[in-house]
């Protein structure tokens, strides 16, 4: 079993590296020949503005007296030059904004790995291709910056008082370095000005996404070959900006990235016809290289070109673009090196992701074999299904092998005469072994075929449609936590579709009704709540009334409670009433602008540091060491709440407490077991591997049952993909000096806990259905790879920081989900089997 996780953690590797060979490579060209307008330009001269963060809509609107935070920028707009809005394409990020300003193309996605701040690959840029260039401000990006703005926008927003008066000083320093350039070339009107930002800023001061408030941009352009402002009646545009900013009468030029923007010359038509001319033979070029580059790794019989842009339509369109020049059919020239620049990029992406199909197809048979391998590997070992089923064992064939060796072969020398990387052989020949190692299995598969076939077809399907269902309301909860509310609704409604209503009525009310206390959660907010210290109170008290019922409840079974596990329970009991009070306190004193109390934080670490201690001295009896284990780690998570998320792990430990009675039910009602008191069963028996039993289709239900609850753990009050979503206000009772490293740690634990106790009441439901962990987690395998499967045609190489980063995050979460399980389940058998005792030697326990 050992080999098989190591092979398995190897090939998991290999799947979520792919996905940076086939999703995350730089789409960046290189050896392309230089174009050159050959007219004279109009300028000497750029002078480029780029201030860092500036909302279009805070630059050009009008203050609450009527008049504009920046007057210079206002007057140019009004008397010298053209404007418009540029729109920028996410991520609105500092370095992708002024990659594409200063080098002309979208961020290269390949530059997720390494940050915002390293360029992956090497390209050329307005800087050296120009004669000489000076720039000041930020010296990791280089062009100049307006001084402040991004970081006003950041520490006080966008709609502050700060923000909008540091405008007022960015158009004063544009005003005094217009006039100095002026004054220092003698007014010779051969310089070109442009005023734009990188990117935007939402009203909460965040950027990298793609609302309008981030991907809206100013562009304001005055001076050599510059359009003088145009008066006009009416204009027509999506939004009503032009009304609030009282420029209905300035002809407004919006600008996508990519395209040269001929509205803005003031030239000649022809010069504006050679230049967008020029503009669409460049990236041709750009085009014919990576066609070049493709075709020359690629059989001919294989290689498919963009259809859309053949040879003879490129020369088609050149040759007619350089006619319409030739008889001064200016506008018709634009518009046909529109269409060519809009075939070309859509041929750069065709070949740029030439290759994903191939890798892609590569990786899902690996992943599909990975999953049947181990999907027999259940069936074979832990299962009853095929063992009524008569085999005859036959002599192994050397056929099989052989085949497979030479498929390995074939497809090494096919990758080899095609020159392609180390990384596709082994995209290409992993699959190989595995679907080996899968139709080595080819007799348990017959009889698998053979068992399905005595089922009830309708009952197959029905089952088949149920498990699908279940997995896509998993993926789909990753997306959409309110997806979780569905599933806890369905597990309500559970019960009485079965016997267990008529058998058990108390503990499937039980469970309806926690299961959709449970499901209110996920429709909650998570981000930008404010801290409800009443709520954590209240928590508190539930907690506190909950235990007066349990240990009332113990104390009159005078056999099973003795002295010292009462006074562990009211040490727990203590410890929250302290926890409630240090919330209480801090939260009072923080209002007071007093700090942290000292005494106050000597209770919250001392608490923390005690709550994996304390239930170790709890009696080994399942109730017993659940309620106690609940006890000591909400304490500590009281002290890490801050409103309504106090209750969670206190609402999902009763559903815990129902579920593992309603199991106990469901193997009672199929007889395989006969029902036990969970206050008589002890956690110490969970190693005697004899009790434990075959799997049964009812456990592939148990296994669901426990992947849904952990995802529940995942988003029931955050995002486990984001930190961000989660607040730092929760750390105060501990610590309230910014330490990241410590803040950090702090809410990991805090997102831990509730995966705690899930994991320790499985653990009970091991227990009691006699169920194997070694098998559990096989299911769990299956689950998970059959959800990283969706996630990995999922994962986006487009949008912001946040899209991306939290689609690789979604793949990372569910490949990495059994190694999470094998550390929960380590930590939970610690909790739940380890005894510790106050005084006195451990008494032997004799077979």
């Amino acid at each position: 079993m050992l080999l098989f996780f190591t092979l398995g953690l190897l090939i998991h590797f290999v799947f979520f590296a792919s996905i940076f060979d086939i999703y995350f490579t730089s789409p960046l060209v290189h050896g392309m020949t230089p174009q050159f307008t050959p007219l004279p330009p109009p300028a000497r001269r750029l002078v480029l503005f780029v201030a860092d963060g500036l909302r279009a809509d805070t630059l050009y609107e009008l203050d609450e007296n009527g008049t504009s935070r920046a007057p210079f920028i206002r007057n140019i707009i009004m008397h010298e030059g053209s404007w418009g809005v540029s729109h920028t394409r996410v991520p609105t990020e500092s370095r992708p904004g002024h990659v594409a300003l200063i080098a002309g193309f979208y961020e290269d996605v390949s530059a997720v790995a390494k940050g915002w701040k390293e360029n992956p690959v090497e390209f050329d840029s307005l800087f050296n291709e120009s004669k000489y260039t000076w720039s000041w401000g930020s010296p990791d990006i280089l062009p100049m910056f307006a001084k402040g703005i991004d970081t006003n926008g950041h520490a006080h927003r966008p709609s502050s008082r700060d923000y909008k008066d540091n405008i007022k000083k960015v158009d004063d320093g544009v005003k005094e370095i217009v006039s100095m350039f002026n004054h220092f070339y003698g007014n010779d009107g051969k310089t070109t000005f442009i005023f734009t930002s990188d990117h935007g800023m939402t009203d909460w001061g965040s950027h990298g996404a793609g609302h309008p408030s981030e991907t809206l941009t100013p562009l304001v352009t005055w001076g050599a070959g510059i359009n003088y402002p145009q008066r006009v009646s009416a204009q027509q545009f999506d939004d009503s900006f032009l009304k609030e900013w009282r420029l209905e009468n300035w002809k407004r030029l919006d600008v996508n990235q990519g395209i040269l923007p001929v509205d803005y010359l003031n030239n000649t038509d022809l010069f504006k016809a050679e230049s967008m001319f020029t503009n669409a033979v460049q990236i041709l070029e750009q085009f014919k290289v990576k066609m070049t580059q493709k075709k020359e790794v690629t059989l001919p019989f294989l290689f498919t070109p963009f259809k859309l842009l053949s040879d003879s339509k490129q020369f088609n369109i050149l040759r007619k673009a350089r006619s319409y020049i030739k008889h001064r059919k200016f506008d018709e020239v634009v518009s046909l090196c529109k269409e060519l620049i809009h075939l070309a990029l859509k041929g750069l992406s065709y070949y740029h992701t030439y290759d994903r199909f191939f890798l892609g197809i590569n990786v899902v048979i690996g992943f599909v074999g990975w999953i049947s391998y181990a999907s027999l590997l259940i069936i074979k070992s832990h299962s009853n299904l095929i063992k009524g089923v008569s085999k005859e064992v036959k002599k192994p064939s050397h056929l099989l092998p052989c085949s497979f060796v030479a498929i390995g072969i074939l497809v090494a020398f096919f990758l080899l005469i095609q020159a392609c990387p180390w990384t596709y052989y082994v995209y290409g020949l992993l699959p190989v072994p595995i679907w080996y190692a899968v139709l080595r299995e080819f007799q348990v598969i017959q009889d698998l075929v053979t068992s399905l076939l005595t089922y009830p077809s309708s009952h197959f399907v029905g089952y088949l449609l149920v498990f699908t269902l279940g997995i896509e309301v998993l993926v789909l909860s990753f997306f959409y936590r309110y997806m979780l509310t569905a599933g806890l609704t369905a597990f309500a409604v559970w019960p009485f579709l079965t016997r267990l209503w008529t058998r058990a009525k108390v503990t499937s009310l039980s469970w309806a009704f926690f299961s959709v206390l449970l499901a209110v959660f996920p429709l909650m907010p998570v981000v930008g709540r404010k801290p409800d210290i009443s709520l954590v109170m209240g928590a508190g008290l539930l907690v506190l009334l909950l235990s007066l019922c349990v240990v009332t409840s113990l104390m009159k079974r005078k056999d099973s409670f003795r002295k010292e596990e009462l006074l562990v329970h009211l040490l727990q009991v203590l410890s929250t009433v302290l926890s409630m009070y240090v919330v209480y306190s801090t939260q009072s004193s923080l209002l007071r602008k007093q700090g942290l109390p000292l005494m106050n934080q000597i209770i919250s670490w001392a608490t923390l540091a005690s709550s994996l201690v304390v239930p170790l001295l709890s009696s080994p009896a399942v109730f017993q060491r659940l309620f106690s284990i609940l006890l000591s780690l909400m304490s500590t998570y009281l002290l890490l709440s801050t409103g309504y998320e106090a209750v969670f792990p206190l609402v999902l430990s009763c559903l815990m407490f129902v579920w593992i009675n309603i199991e106990q039910e469901t193997l009672q009602q199929s007889g395989v077991c006969c029902k036990q008191k969970l206050t008589s069963i002890q956690f110490s028996y969970n190693t005697d591997i004899t009790q434990f039993r075959q799997l049964y289709l009812d456990d592939i239900r148990r296994a669901f049952f426990l992947v849904f609850f952990l995802v529940t753990a995942f988003f029931g009050t955050g995002n486990i993909a984001s930190i961000n979503s989660f607040d730092l206000a929760s750390v105060y009772c501990f610590l309230t000096v910014f330490s990241p490293f410590m803040m950090g740690a702090l809410m990991m634990w805090k997102i831990l806990i509730p995966f705690v106790l899930v994991m320790c009441a499985f653990e009970a439901v091991q227990l009691t259905t006699q169920l194997s962990s070694k098998s559990l987690f096989l299911i769990v395998l299956v689950i998970s790879d059959i959800m990283a499967l969706h996630f990995f045609f999922l994962v986006k190489d487009y949008g912001s920081w946040l899209d991306i980063g939290t689609s690789i995050s979604h793949y990372v979460i569910v490949m990495s989900m059994t190694i999470f399980l094998v550390f929960l389940n380590g930590l939970a058998q610690l909790l739940t089997t380890k005894k510790l005792r106050l005084c006195g030697k451990p008494k032997s326990h004799f077979m």
